[in-house]
């Protein structure tokens, strides 16, 4: 039987998956950003890497990217897939709370960008349309690498990164309206008419069929996934929602990542959000480093050794003139000078949507293909540098004027933001399993004015909280990563209530591996149950038969009229005795208590 695929159709894959492996850990080893190994990975086994040289060595055929135009296809997902993580953290409310900085700052920054770069473009010779895609081409800047840079500086929700996330957020917006406009512009040689202006409906029209359908689709189906109990399943939901909408802002005109992003949007107001972003998370990662690494793969190294003047003048006069315009406006629109500072340099380079302008504006011959490739082969090597600039726009911050710890409190009182991103602030406790038990624990929380939120794994336990005006979300707790999306990070206590023993002692391992400090209170079967959960970690065990026991020996004894102080504090001490006797001193969760119990004194 023959087979249609050869051998060397998955050599690309390969490489790729292989420079996955070895390029993270290696770099991360070192403590150098992942992100520069991809780029440096992708032009050295590109076409104008070690691709040069097959002619001379036919054997390094099997180490370079044979189609790049097919990997940079697949890698715009990586893109496609940050934005969907990005609008995931946030919701409608606080991109309201946001629209100053999204249609003011980022608004001047793309008009205010555009113009002088096109201006100098013009000034060196080049045609008004070709100056002005030019100009707008290097005006947007890398969401795919800022973004997962100040995420790793801790520095996504200071005011600089505040910023700077509005800034990328509005040039996303504006790619298909640049795009349209520039277009228009070519076909009638720099004119443009009110008419004109219909070219934006299907934008428009696409935007707005994403909105609605999400919120009329997309709780109700992930709800019935959710109910299947299939994790498989619950994955392809995830994914249909994620490239669906992505397609259809594309056939509206709009970036796929723009489509992503208001589908994430739409998922960050329901109970699926952390249950999604765990789900989403390594696909994300996976395809965002395909993407670097297709961007390494464009670098023609042959232009730098034949135009090194041209190319890195280019790039100097990019970031020089971006910084100084990002910071100029930064200080107009309310900024501090120290987040000036970091967000337009970090602003500064540019940016994955250049390859997208610059791609139609040299097929449609508005810009002549040496410019083309000349600007991005530029603009990609200032990518390269995204890393330096943002840990040096927070090392002139710090010595800047405004040298405190903290970001200096926006002017409008409006624009202030709680430090995690997300609609709702975190709870004081966290509740895992929203059972019967769970409910009345969160209730005697909600008595004592305790703010909590639970996880819960049954998806009609979950909507049925929702419909209460609780914050319960869906997902599998025994996972860190869905623990630390609900605020393991900042509860005061944790508190399992799950009826499966296997499940409680997952969920009492991963958290007290992360948070050894925190008290964990657990649910146990029996007194069996309770000892194997205080040796995994727990603070405190409650097993239900030894419980049931007491509280029937407590009605018993004020039936039989022995005082109720007495009956009361004799329970105390035969709950004390039976939890020595299970939480033996050398147990984690005994270790535990006994510091809680020092640190109270």
């Amino acid at each position: 039987m023959e087979h249609g695929v050869s051998a060397e159709s998955y050599k690309d894959l390969v490489l790729f998956l292989a420079t996955a492996g070895i390029v993270a850990p290696i770099f991360k080893r070192l403590k150098i950003n992942p992100i520069l190994g991809y780029l440096l990975a992708g032009v050295i086994l590109g076409p104008f890497g070690l691709g040069r040289f097959i002619p001379v060595a036919p054997w390094l055929d099997y180490v370079t990217v044979d189609n790049p135009d097919e990997i940079a296809q697949l890698a715009e997902f990586g893109v496609v897939f940050l934005l969907f993580m990005i609008g995931l953290e946030l919701s409608w409310e606080r991109l309201r709370l946001m629209r100053k900085l999204v249609f003011g700052l980022g608004a001047v920054q793309v008009i205010g960008c555009s113009a002088v770069l096109g201006a100098g473009a013009m000034l060196l010779g080049q045609p008004t349309v070709a100056a002005l895609t030019i100009g707008a081409a290097l005006t947007l800047s890398s969401t795919a690498i800022a973004v997962p840079v100040l995420a790793e500086k801790r520095r996504l929700h200071s005011e600089a990164g505040r910023a700077t996330f509005s800034v990328l957020l509005f040039q996303d917006l504006a790619v298909a309206p640049i795009l349209i406009t520039l277009a228009i512009m070519g076909r009638g040689h720099g004119t443009f008419h009110m008419a004109d202006l219909l070219s934006l409906a299907p934008a428009a029209i696409g935007l707005g069929a994403i909105v609605l359908v999400g919120r009329l689709a997309l709780r109700p189906m992930l709800k019935s996934v959710a109910r299947a109990k299939s994790e498989e399943m619950f994955m392809a939901a995830c994914l249909l929602v994620i490239i669906g909408a992505g397609l259809a802002a594309q056939v509206s005109g709009l970036s796929m990542a723009l489509g992503a992003f208001v589908a994430g949007i739409l998922l960050a107001e329901t109970e699926y959000r952390h249950e999604v972003e765990v789900k989403i998370e390594p696909f994300k990662g996976l395809l965002l480093s395909l993407f670097f690494v297709s961007l390494g793969i464009r670098l023609d190294l042959s232009l730098l050794v034949a135009k090194p003047g041209v190319i890195f003048a280019t790039a100097a006069g990019l970031l020089l003139l971006k910084t100084a315009v990002v910071f100029g406006v930064g200080l107009v629109m309310g900024l501090g000078k120290r987040a000036a500072i970091e967000t337009a340099l970090i602003l500064a380079a540019g940016g994955e949507f250049a390859f997208v302008l610059l791609d139609n504006a040299m097929g449609a011959e508005v810009v002549p293909r040496p410019i083309g490739q000349a600007v991005l082969v530029s603009a990609t090597l200032t990518m390269f540098l995204i890393p330096g600039l943002a840990a040096l726009g927070q090392y002139l911050g710090r010595k800047s004027g405004a040298a405190q710890m903290t970001e200096a409190p926006s002017k409008d009182s409006s624009e202030r933001e709680p430090d995690r991103v997300g609609p709702e602030p975190q709870g004081q406790v966290l509740i895992i399993g929203y059972g019967r038990v769970g409910k009345l624990v969160g209730d005697m929380l909600g008595r004592h004015e305790l703010s909590w939120i639970g996880v819960e794994r049954d998806a009609r336990l979950v909507e049925q909280g929702r419909r209460d005006g609780h914050r319960i979300y869906y997902g599998d707790a025994s996972r860190l990563e869905l623990l630390d999306r609900c605020g393991l990070a900042t509860v005061r206590a944790v508190v399992v209530t799950m009826d499966s023993p296997e499940q409680a002692e997952a969920v009492v391992a991963a958290a007290r591996g992360a948070r050894p400090d925190v008290p964990i209170v657990v649910r146990a079967r029996d007194a069996r149950h309770a000892a194997r959960l205080y040796e995994l970690g727990a603070t405190d065990a409650v097993p239900e038969t030894i419980e049931a026991s007491l509280q029937l020996s407590e009605a018993v004894l004020v039936d039989v009229g022995v005082p109720m102080g007495l009956v009361i504090a004799s329970i105390h001490e035969r709950r004390d005795e039976y939890r020595k006797v299970l939480n033996r001193p050398d147990a984690l969760g005994g270790r535990r208590r006994r510091l809680r119990d020092a640190s109270l004194r």
